[in-house]
């Protein structure tokens, strides 16, 4: 038989991390739900603890297997829950060899309004900020460091210690955002990392029921939840499937021999895609792209195991009615076994009709892409995730755009020719358009620190099809490449009571920083009441020596994105794109309400934004 082995350290852990306390995996649940049939993970301690009997008596709640998992330290009971039962507390009860205990599970009334007060869904009407709350704002120094937590660290100065910012700094801040035209906030994993080092990311997560405490816990989750909502703005949360922490407690005391994926030795993951859609692939090496590990402190989970399914299936649900989350961010999603995000999507679709999902593929090419989420092909795989992170558009369009030279199949052209593949997509107006985040180096460092150039990306970025999203400080002008990642994971500067600049107000922000901060305020906010950036069809021009004529339309308003890449003037004559500018007298500038006529002239490397009147 096939030997398994994890790093040594989780042995010797194993004995220790856990006092005789008995946990239950959800926590809670609701009535009225459709996921009606849950299955609690157990978990305890004790000489045969699994051994015990259990038994629950609840009204319209029937407990209808017990799981003795491999381990002795855990059950998996499946548990019905009725539709005539009530909101109350389940009490379960464990017995034997002298032992009796008896644990709360709390049966709740669900949130209302599914679809309108959460779950709503992220769309291409939306404005999405993506922070990391460790760095943006340190709104209550108390839970700098929690007793008893492995990473102790607390310094402003190491790039890869934590600062100190938590989700109350982000509250305090959420008038800034509405007011700079951001819709819905999306934050870097915000549950519990109890790992030894770099626990400021959040990706490593090592308990799925607990907000980490250094963030503010559950209860401040909850309160950004419901300012957000009472703003009428969303909550996006960032989901972790494909891997836990090392110290994860199914890790450090595995539920099952296969509830990981694990190897003779460690073996990492390849990084290589295009394996999960290769006609020509070899099997080990599909293998070792979903199974292998991520890095060597985030172990991957065996999502074809039931029981592995199940416990993050119910997460994700019980997370939306939990906090009220609208959307969800789906972290690394090539590397996730894809029958089971199927699965996993689906779940989340049947009990939120609203919600949205996209996926994180940090991948090169549009089929590449394209496969991971609904598309038109007629493979044997299809999955049901609604959107991707479009990187295409990213690495193969609009960097080159504003950095390389036109030509005929470069510069602007292949931003061009990437939006003409849109046609495999399902719906490419759901793809999520971005030009830096936590992962990448920041744009303003891309493009030189030209605020050019850096103006024309955050006008295609807020004007074209699909759902925009920025990433913290980009309207500070925030610099810094990823050798290593942590240069571009830098503070808000004004998210601390002693920071000298308050990056967060107009008198601490420089004058070139304020130009790109109202450049960025006045798109967005026209956005905001935009049928035809939020809603309207894409229709563009094949580029002309540089020049790059798209519009954004639909019955009620049109606009027009006139996009100039080359060095020289260019004129702009509404009769050569008739199909879009026929019946339109005047074009009135977005940002600076001018007023151009038929025919204008656009300088060298500017993008006008118009909105066409007749």
């Amino acid at each position: 038989m096939k030997k398994y082995l994890l790093l040594p350290i989780l042995s010797l852990l194993a004995n220790n991390l856990f006092a005789q306390n008995i946990s239950l995996y959800p926590t809670n649940w609701w009535t009225g739900m459709k996921w009606n049939k849950v299955q609690i993970l157990v978990h305890g301690s004790g000489e045969k603890f699994n051994a015990q009997n259990v038994t629950l008596n609840y009204p319209g709640v029937t407990l209808t297997k017990i799981n003795r998992l491999e381990n002795p330290n855990y059950y998996a009971l499946d548990v019905t829950i009725s539709t005539a039962a009530k909101p109350g507390i389940v009490k379960i009860n464990f017995s034997g060899s002298g032992k009796n205990t008896t644990l709360d599970w709390p049966l709740e009334k669900r949130r209302e309004g599914p679809g309108k007060k959460f779950a709503q869904g992220v769309t291409s009407a939306d404005l999405v900020y993506l922070l990391m709350p460790d760095r943006f704002s340190n709104g209550d120094e108390s839970n700098d460091r929690v007793a008893g937590m492995k990473d102790q660290s607390l310094d402003r100065d190491s790039m890869y210690h934590r600062h100190g910012g938590d989700l109350q700094g982000v509250i305090n801040h959420l008038d800034y955002l509405q007011d700079l035209g951001v819709t819905t906030v999306w934050m870097t994993p915000v549950l519990e990392n109890d790992m030894p080092r770099r626990t400021e990311h959040g990706y490593a997560i090592t308990d799925h029921y607990k907000v980490e405490p250094r963030l503010g816990g559950n209860a401040a989750y909850k309160k950004l939840s419901d300012a957000l909502h009472a703003k009428g703005m969303k909550l996006m949360q960032d989901a972790v499937y494909n891997h836990v922490g090392l110290y994860h407690f199914t890790v450090v005391d595995k539920p099952m021999k296969d509830w990981l994926n694990e190897w003779p030795k460690f073996t990492q993951t390849t990084y290589k895609d295009q394996v999960l859609f290769d006609p020509h692939a070899a099997p080990s090496q599909v293998k070792q792209m979903s199974d292998g590990w991520f890095t060597n402190e985030m172990p991957d989970m065996n999502e074809r195991n039931p029981f592995v399914a199940n416990f993050l299936i119910q997460n994700a649900i019980w997370s939306v009615e939990e906090f009220g989350v609208d959307g969800w961010r789906i972290d690394t999603y090539p590397y996730n076994d894809l029958p089971f995000m199927n699965r996993c999507n689906k779940a989340l679709y049947d009990e939120y009709p609203s919600i949205t999902l996209f996926g994180e593929t940090w991948v090169h090419g549009v089929p590449n892409q394209s496969y991971f989420c609904q598309n038109n092909y007629n493979i044997p795989f299809k999955s049901n995730l609604q959107a991707t992170t479009d990187f295409q558009l990213l690495f193969y369009g609009i960097t080159p755009t504003v950095n390389d030279k036109f030509g005929w199949t470069d510069g602007v052209n292949k931003l061009y020719t990437v939006a003409a593949q849109d046609f495999v997509y399902k719906d490419p107006m759901r793809q999520v358009i971005f030009l830096d985040n936590h992962d990448l180096p920041r744009f303003y460092s891309v493009v030189g620190e030209d605020t050019t150039k850096y103006k024309i990306a955050l006008s295609w970025l807020l004007t074209f099809r699909g759902v925009p999203q920025m990433y913290y400080g980009m309207e500070n002008l925030m610099t810094g490449f990823t050798n290593p990642d942590g240069l571009v994971r830098s503070d808000f500067m004004g998210g601390w009571k002693n920071d000298k600049l308050n990056k967060f107000t107009a008198a601490g922000r420089t004058n070139k920083e304020n130009s790109i901060f109202n450049h960025i305020r006045t798109l967005a906010n026209f956005r905001k009441n935009s049928s035809a950036i939020q809603t309207g069809k894409l229709m563009q021009y094949s580029p002309d020596d540089g020049l790059y004529v798209y519009f954004r339309y639909d019955d009620k308003q049109t606009v027009m994105c006139v996009m100039n890449t080359a060095e020289k003037e260019k004129e702009v004559d509404l009769n050569k794109y008739a199909e879009r500018t026929d019946g339109f007298r005047t074009a009135i500038d977005v940002l600076n309400g001018e007023l151009r006529g038929k025919k204008f002239n656009i300088p060298a490397k500017q993008m006008y934004v118009l909105e066409l009147k007749k």
